[in-house]
């Protein structure tokens, strides 16, 4: 026949694709995402195409592996390689089970049969062998073919199998005899026969191709047989039980036809082929419908997924995971209706009553073989345009009949256009091919004509009546059609869908791998980042976004937080979203109604919204407790919303202290009775300057010392005396001396040096205080002899009277005051049965009793021998540890009042209430937190948030070495300025642009720049060129430091801050290998290598020249004169001195005579490679890496999850969002 082979190339659907050697073998597996590609190397791959993954890699064959499959139901698959083995291999084990050995040649294809225990592999040596993976041996041998046997495939239903060979024949096996004689499941080992048995027989020869035949396979239901040769003709075959003959031939090949198979579903077949090209042929049309073409890559083999529309094929550097079509089908919604296409009909589906009737029949253009690109309905008119993408773009314009009915069809109006949307009730607007926007009536005629602000324009989105949402490259534009404006810019991916929420006030554009939450003036919300595709969304009722990916249901805030709804077996298309109920299409176009779970993202939006009696009710009545939602809310600052319905104490400890509720985190420390518990409390109390708080928890926890310093801070001198007391009970000399100097008492303190032995210490305490009686009994105690000559009149002229500071104001009757605050919804929840003292909760027994060292003053006088703890307890309280009662003070009441009112009248102003100061307001740092942009946030000194969104950005794994530059950043936009003597200076942030910045646009001035790093590298040339490598190493480290925290004013700017980071990583790993040449003493293959490497860093061109220098001379010192003409060549190519030159040329002349190599080293020069920059080994093509999260220096996989070595930061085999250097991005 004369095909059509002229078919102009289409647009592949690419889903995944890889860097490798040659594929020559693949697999899909039947159920989970992975696929198997085997290598001319040796090598197998083991993929998850949808994550984009390499999971495993297995390397035992020795030589190509040409064949590989997996099994239908078991964890395994087969491989058949150039050693002459087939391997059976457990994927979950993750290796070899056991290699079946009996072929003589190169192993062509394997292949696990659907239901029997068999393997059928096809092999050079003219044989086909059918294996027993159960029984591990060989149940039959095919012979018949006089030339190798390319390829033998089992038919997927019935007891045939199909082989080719390079002897121009096809051959179809009849094997039911091998089904009976082996049994369904027979594992007992069967006796084969060397030249065949009689079990299995040749049914057909299939003869017609006039050269050797590479590939032929069964179609799924049909009687029917596809075979490809190298005579470049493609011949089609149908069979029944007495014979096969050829149907048709297809021409358009213009090389060897490697592989050729059948579509799974459609009457189609492809085919590949050594001319670069797959081809996709239309059995009833017998012609090419579509052609797909590489420029450099021969393919070798095809693949089938055996449910899904996906397809694969392996060429010269690796293979491609494609679909032939887009399977979304098109629809769009207006209110309760949903208008799809299916069947070559306009349907339409009614949410509420599930009624689904086909309104129009239409016809789609003959190119036209998937789904529309997209639908768009005018409600006023009752119209819809269909946009197609083949052709170069088309679009439909159908109006409803007044009778849905009918069925009638409908005159339809076609025309030419990427997109086409309907943007008024009888205008609908067109994107033609030329990039102009056309704005047509209803009658197709041109109206006006807008040129899109940006020529990259390629499609349109409706954006409300007369405007439109314009997409180009990396932006999304809101343009205005009559104004013929663009009103604002977005910078977001390519977008592909478009969702409006149901009153027009929020949108959500899809990209491919991210959502972008918006208003409708295109003012950014939130971002959704996934690692997988997004496929559709709706808005639901409360202004939620709920969107698919391949497998889950997901749900997107507006302030960008997002989570797991449900997972999905199969991809669906969400249309509308109802309460707990998500109406969707799937890829066969029909509607689903999927329930879900609403509670956890309406508690969220609840909390957004600050709702929180709708917080308050979720809780109640939903079972929401978990860890994740407790997280979420410390995370978001609503600590005291998760202490509303925690009830462990020790995580409401935890949430108290957060949110500065002191009442419930000393309740929760009395019921836990922790040490570090106490202390945690004891320091957030101090912080809020509530220091009956931290007095009782300095009692709890036996912190003496510190209790003594509270009661002098606090002027309560009278516990301060009785701390005297206790410490005296608990023979603690130096709390007696300390607590004698805080209240200021010499006796006591001439009595504690007495006590401990100083005597000398002690006179000279009583004779320079006064005390002459202490001062005569030590004396005599000592004796004259002891006493220094002159002690006496040196301490009478020159002693000090040491006494502390006599408190003004006796806080210890009151806490510190507070700023003034409104009652928070939570606030109190949960605390009951407690009596509150000056602001603070503490239980009234606390006050009763006293154990543990903590009695009354009359503790003072217990007898010797007598336990201090026991004399002041009564035991009316056995769990108490407090002070003893008030009474004990014996303070008279009047005194008390007349104290209280003095306290109270001495405030002016007073009239009965503390004084409550005014909040103060918002620093203009404080809205520079809410920036994209890690260096506002350090300016604004919150180091927290900086780092947070430096470790989401460039995942970060070690901030020591940004350290210096946070300071840098802080310091440089802040100004201390000094408001009186002996307070604090104030601070005030330095503002960009001040002169015409407002409070709400102040951008920070930023000490870190573009010029100065700039100079910092021209420093590290400076420094890389006199060869002081370590130094120069340094300095691009620190560059590296500081980039993260440079502000970018333009894209230009942007630009050039990446390439400065892709220059420091170039020169540190290749000064680096320098470094460590120079250090590698005695080993000459390792040094060769490293300067070899070196010269394949990307270098300033000065230093390259030195790089290939050096590498030039080391090799042929070396006598490795193939490396150093290598080296030769490529340093003339850089045009060196005219002295450099001539030595090049002499040393090329020499070495081009013998180009031989003394020393082994390992060094491809051809062969593509980055470098490990741990090991400083090649990785070459198609070998797994893993890369720096931050300046993406390549590693070994092994090293996943250690610290990069070239930049200090960032952690290797982390993924990041990007780096972020320019405010909008």
């Amino acid at each position: 026949m004369d095909p059509s082979a002229r078919a102009a190339p289409s647009t592949m659907i690419t889903k995944f694709e890889t860097k490798s050697n040659r594929v020559k073998g693949l697999s899909f597996h039947p159920s989970r995402p992975w696929i198997l590609a085997s290598l001319h190397i040796g090598i197998i791959q083991f993929w998850d195409y949808r994550m984009g993954t390499l999971l495993e890699r297995f390397d035992e064959h020795e030589g190509p592996v040409r064949g590989v499959s997996f099994h239908l139901a078991q964890p395994l698959f087969v491989s058949g390689g150039d050693d002459y083995k087939v391997k059976v291999w457990n994927y979950k084990m993750r290796r070899c089970l056991f290699t079946l050995v009996g072929h003589l040649d190169f192993i062509r294809t394997v292949q696990f049969h659907n239901e029997n225990p068999w393997i059928l592999s096809a092999s050079d040596d003219q044989t086909i062998r059918i294996w027993n993976w159960q029984a591990r041996n060989c149940i039959s041998v095919l012979t018949g073919h006089n030339h190798y046997v390319m390829c033998a495939q089992f038919h997927p239903k019935l007891d045939l199998a199909v082989s080719a060979s390079l002897d121009q024949t096809v051959r179809v096996w009849d094997l039911a005899g091998l089904r009976t004689k082996s049994g369904p499941r027979s594992l007992e080992p069967q006796q084969s026969d060397l030249f065949g048995g009689s079990e299995a027989t040749v049914k057909y020869v299939l003869e017609g191709h006039e050269r050797g035949v590479n590939w032929a396979s069964f179609h799924h239901t049909l009687p029917l047989i596809v075979s490809g040769a190298d005579d470049r003709q493609i011949k089609l075959w149908r069979h029944n039980e007495s014979r096969a003959w050829e149907v048709d031939k297809f021409h358009g090949h213009f090389n060897n036809v490697s592989c050729v198979l059948f579509h799974p579903r459609k009457d189609l077949f492809i085919s590949n082929a050594e001319d670069k090209c797959i081809r996709v042929w239309d059995i009833q049309k017998r012609s090419c419908v579509h052609l797909f073409r590489r420029e450099h890559d021969r393919f070798w083999i095809l693949a089938a997924h055996p449910v899904f529309n996906l397809f694969a094929a392996g060429h010269d550097s690796g293979m491609i995971v494609f679909k032939l079509e887009r399977e979304r089908p098109g629809y769009t919604v207006y209110k309760d209706t949903l208008f799809y296409i299916k069947d070559r009909y306009i349907r339409t589906y009614e949410f509420s009553t599930s009624r689904d009737i086909p309104i129009v029949p239409i016809r789609r253009p003959a190119s036209a073989t998937g789904p529309p690109r997209s639908v768009s309905y005018n409600p006023a008119e009752r119209a819809v345009i269909i946009t197609w993408d083949e052709g170069g773009g088309t679009y439909e314009l159908y109006h409803f009949p007044s009778d849905p009915s009918s069925r009638m069809e409908v005159e339809c109006k076609r025309g030419a256009g990427l997109a086409a949307v309907f943007v008024a009730r009888n205008r609908f607007a067109v994107l033609d091919a030329s990039r102009t926007i056309l704005i047509k009536s209803l009658d197709n005629a041109v109206r006006k004509r807008c040129v899109p602000p940006h020529p990259s324009t390629d499609f349109i989105f409706y954006a409300g009546t007369g405007c439109l949402f314009l997409r180009s490259e990396g932006k999304i534009t809101l343009y205005d059609i009559q104004r013929k404006a663009a009103m604002k810019e977005l910078t977001v991916p390519k977008v592909k869908y478009v969702y409006w929420s149901k009153d027009m006030s929020h949108v959500a554009l899809l990209c491919k791998h991210s959502i972008v939450l918006c208003t409708r003036k295109l003012k950014q919300l939130g971002t959704v980042h996934e690692t997988i595709r997004v496929k559709s969304g709706a808005w639901n009722d409360a202004g939620v976004f709920i969107y698919t990916t391949l497998n889950h249901i997901k749900y997107a805030l507006p302030n960008g937080d997002s989570g797991i709804i449900r997972t999905l077996s199969v991809p669906v298309y969400i249309t509308k979203t109802r309460g707990n109920v998500v109406y969707a299409l799937d890829r066969e176009g029909k509607n689903r109604v999927i329930s879900i779970d609403s509670t956890e993202f309406a508690f969220k939006l609840a909390l957004i919204n600050r709702d929180y009696a709708e917080v308050r009710r979720i809780i109640e009545s939903a079972r929401l407790l978990g860890k994740s939602i407790v997280a979420y809310l410390q995370r978001k600052g609503f600590p005291e919303v998760a202490l509303y319905f925690v009830k462990d104490p020790n995580t409401r400890f935890s949430l108290a202290l957060e949110c500065g509720n002191i009442e419930v985190a000393l309740e929760c420390a009395k019921t836990v009775e922790s040490v570090d518990m106490w202390q945690q409390l004891a320091v957030e109390a101090l912080r809020q300057g509530n220091h009956q708080v931290v007095e009782m928890s300095y009692q709890r926890t036996m912190s003496f010392a510190k209790l003594s310093f509270l009661y002098l801070i606090t002027g309560n001198l009278v516990k301060l005396n009785k701390m005297l007391q206790i410490s005296a009970m608990r023979n603690d000399t130096m709390g007696r001396f300390h607590n004698a100097l805080y209240t200021g008492s010499a006796q006591d303190r001439v009595k504690v040096l007495y006590d401990a032995g100083q005597f000398q210490l002690a006179y000279a305490a009583a004779v320079a205080h006064g005390l002459t009686d202490d001062a005569d009994a030590i004396r005599t105690a000592l004796g004259p002899d002891n006493i220094p000559a002159g002690l006496d009149e040196f301490l009478v002229e020159n002693g000090k009277l040491l006494l502390p500071p006599v408190p003004l104001m006796k806080l210890h009757e009151s806490n510190w005051p507070l700023l003034t605050r409104s009652r928070g919804y939570f606030d109190g929840a949960g605390i009951t049965d407690a009596a509150s003292i000056g602001g603070v909760v503490i239980d009234d027994d606390d006050s009763d009793g006293a154990a543990g060292g903590w009695g009354s003053s009359s503790d003072a006088d217990a007898p010797d021998g007598t336990d201090p703890a026991a004399a002041g307890n009564d035991g009316d309280d056995s769990a108490g540890s407090g002070w003893g009662s008030d009474s004990d003070l014996d303070i008279p009441v009047e005194e008390l009042a007349a104290a209280t009112a003095g306290a109270v009248s001495s405030v002016p102003g007073a009239t009965g209430g503390p004084y409550v100061p005014p909040p103060p307001g918002q620093p203009v740092s404080a809205g520079w937190t809410t920036s994209t942009l890690a260096v506002d946030h350090v300016a604004a000194g919150s180091f927290e948030s900086a780092m947070q969104l430096l470790v989401r950005q460039i995942a970060v794994g070690d901030f020591g070495p940004l350290l210096p530059a946070f300071r840098r950043v802080f310091l440089g936009s802040q100004a201390a300025v000094t408001a009186f003597s002996l307070s604090q200076p104030l601070a005030a942030p330095l503002v960009a642009d001040w002169e015409h910045a407002t409070p709400k646009t102040a951008q920070p001035l930023v000490a870190i720049s573009m010029a100065s790093l700039i100079t910092s590298l021209q420093a590290a040339y400076s420094a890389t060129t006199k060869g002081k490598f370590p130094a120069a190493v340094e300095l691009f480290r620190g560059i590296l430091a500081q980039l993260p925290l440079v502000k970018a004013a333009t894209k230009a700017e942007e630009a050039e801050a990446r390439q400065l980071l892709g220059i420091c990583v170039q020169y540190i790993t290749g000064l680096s290998m320098e470094i460590l040449r120079k250090a590698a003493k005695g080993d000459l293959p390792r040094a060769l290598a490293l300067m070899a490497y070196f010269t394949h860093c990307k270098l300033e061109t000065a230093h390259m020249r030195l790089a290939l220098e050096m590498a030039m001379k080391g090799a042929y010192k070396a006598k490795n004169f193939g490396m150093a003409a290598s080296f030769c060549q490529r340093l003339l190519a850089l045009s060196p001195k005219p002295k450099v030159a001539q030595k090049a040329t002499q040393v090329h002349q020499v070495c081009s005579k013998n180009p031989t190599n003394a020393v082994d080293v390992d060094y491809q020069e051809f062969n593509p490679f980055v470098m490990c920059c741990a090991t400083y080994t090649p990785i070459y093509a198609g070998s797994p890496s893993a890369t720096c999260g931050y300046c993406a220096a390549a590693y070994k996989p092994d090293l996943a999850g250690s610290i990069c070595t070239v930049c200090l930061i960032g952690k290797v085999g982390a993924q990041g969002a990007g780096l972020v250097l320019r405010a909008g991005r």
